[in-house]
């Protein structure tokens, strides 16, 4: 895939996440309240994941692929796409309540658009600009489950003030995602 189409792609990821989130609506029958329990924790989980993501590192929001700096610690020790890892829990919830067909178009959908397309995107830039060092951490971390584990790097502690300055917009999204899911599960029950 040409990599222009690549950065298309990836500029365009926010509304491509919105549309994978219409699609899983448009799925959503009813299910019990267990399921949507669990559709909670799980999507809980997935936003608690992001946050703790996007405090590793100093910058992450816009339409182009940036880095001040390589960030190695925090969730980032134990994957190198933590915040679409958090994607996929959060969109894994909202799936579940929707069904079976929802979870397996979703699951492809997200592998496709970002383990085929966005992350090799991504992957590109951070090589170019980090060279050796990228590369090394390549070897050390996966992509989304960890091999090699640096507790030292695990401890670091997240940094608040950038959750709470570029977090903030995918928290009201994830709570307004999921009382949407759930008002039209219980539309349909």
């Amino acid at each position: 895939m040409p990599e222009r189409v690549r950065g298309f792609i990836f500029r365009m990821r926010g509304g491509i996440w919105t549309l994978l989130f219409v699609a899983i609506l448009f799925m959503v029958r009813g299910t019990t309240p267990g399921i949507i329990a669990l559709s909670l924790v799980i999507v809980l989980l997935g936003q608690l994941w992001r946050c703790w993501s996007a405090g590793s590192i100093g910058l992450y929001r816009g339409e182009n692929v940036k880095a001040l700096k390589l960030a190695v610690t925090g969730s980032y020790a134990l994957m190198r796409n933590p915040l679409y890892f958090g994607n996929f829990v959060i969109g894994l919830g909202w799936s579940i309540i929707a069904g079976k067909l929802a979870v397996l178009v979703f699951a492809v959908s997200f592998w496709v658009l970002y383990c085929l397309v966005i992350i090799p995107h991504e992957e590109k830039f951070l090589s170019g600009k980090f060279g050796h060092e990228y590369e090394e951490y390549c070897r050390k971390v996966k992509r989304f489950h960890p091999s090699e584990l640096d507790i030292n790097a695990l401890k670091s502690p997240p940094d608040f003030s950038i959750i709470k300055r570029s977090e903030i917009h995918t928290i009201i999204s994830t709570l307004i995602g999921t009382t949407i899911i759930i008002a039209v599960s219980l539309c349909y029950t």
